[in-house]
């Protein structure tokens, strides 16, 4: 039974090795790298950031980049025709909740960018990735209604998949929506699901994750954001203390026995998440962010702008690398502000993986 489950295995890579993609707006590679992962090999990226795509040649050599607007390559992209996938992630902010929602927002074009790769190349299969808020409000019905119906009137099924990243190997509640389109099939959405959902894997948890970097300013954990923490006068309280705007910046502290917060593009200064290093490091110590919570809503201290002690700190590249689900021999390019938007911006790989993995077993098993 075991050998013909491992003979299974190795007949479902070698049939995904097979398959070829493009990347669109491929940032650092995040993305790629779960793709890779899945076994698709991908043939094709493009990313207008120079700093980006210096980052994703350097880690993936064997792939061509051209690094341009998309809009001014849509001739070169003629010469893949045919290929397998097209996945990428184009820029969120104009339907980001905590951006300005703007329609009108030049990123906000280029999901329609993303579909006329689509009509160029005609793959089996394509993959978009964007924020959570374009599948599920309101506001942006008329939209995604506009793009199913677009990619239906090239001849793709397309549904969108809103997927929890710490469900899926990811240690970060990070909720995203997944656009897939099946050439000339109407019906695939609840085998996808059913493909998406036998993926689900329990995340390590921060302290698990970030046991063996060790402190910050060591050899494995460099030091990369020195932005200070200062105490809110006015702190936004909620239920649970990790949810609290308690300090300077949105940077909120991590509970090191749960999930982080998503990872902003914003990263790198007072926006970058907190971590209290004396308690991450040892479960036994006093869990100084509950008790200072719990100070001020019993009203048993004022809040006053003073900095925090100094076991409160930001998170480096290197814990960011790990929420990201990035390999830790992965090369960044650029400097730290550039990093910490890079890693930001960037689909974490894992999450990646588990659509790659179900579109690639979608397509072979029903011979698309």
């Amino acid at each position: 039974e075991m050998l013909r489950s491992l003979v299974g295995s190795e007949m479902c890579i070698r049939d995904r090795i097979m398959i070829k993609a493009v990347s669109l707006f491929s940032g650092a590679g995040g993305m790629d790298v779960g793709f890779e992962k899945a076994g698709i090999d991908v043939v094709f990226a493009n990313e207008i950031d120079k700093i980006s795509a210096q980052t994703y040649s350097t880690n993936h050599p064997n792939t061509e980049i051209v690094v341009d607007d998309i809009n001014n390559i849509y001739d070169r992209l003629e010469s893949y025709a045919g290929t397998d996938i097209v996945f990428g992630g184009p820029p969120c902010q104009g339907f980001s909740v905590i951006g300005k929602m703007n329609p009108e927002d030049e990123r906000s074009q280029l999901i329609w960018s993303f579909l006329k790769v689509v009509e160029i190349i005609r793959p089996k299969a394509f993959v978009m990735e964007n924020v959570k808020a374009l599948a599920a409000i309101s506001k942006w019905r008329d939209v995604r209604e506009e793009y199913i119906h677009r990619a239906y009137e090239l001849g793709y099924g397309c549904v969108p998949f809103i997927v929890n990243a710490a469900e899926y190997g990811t240690p970060q509640k990070r909720e995203r929506v997944f656009f897939i389109g099946i050439r000339d099939d109407y019906s695939f959405e609840q085998k996808m699901w059913d493909n998406i959902r036998e993926q689900q894997r329990k995340a390590p948890v921060i302290r698990e994750l970030f046991k063996d970097l060790g402190p910050a300013g060591t050899e494995k954990n460099p030091r990369t954001c020195n932005a200070k923490i200062t105490f809110a006068v006015r702190p936004v309280i909620r239920r649970i203390p990790y949810d609290c705007l308690m300090f300077n910046g949105i940077g909120r502290p991590i509970d090191p026995d749960g999930y982080s917060r998503t990872i902003t593009a914003s990263a790198g200064g007072n926006m970058t998440l907190i971590v209290d290093e004396k308690f991450l490091h040892d479960p036994t110590a006093d869990n100084w962010i509950q008790e200072y919570y719990d100070k001020v809503i019993n009203k048993e201290i004022i809040p006053e702008f003073k900095e925090a002690p100094e076991r409160l700190r930001r998170l480096t590249i290197r814990e960011t690398m790990r929420l990201q689900t990035f390999p830790d021999n992965y090369v960044f390019c650029g400097p730290k502000s550039s990093v910490y938007k890079q890693l930001g911006n960037a689909v974490p790989c894992e999450m990646a993986k588990t659509i790659a993995v179900a579109v690639s077993n979608y397509i072979s098993s029903n011979n698309i």
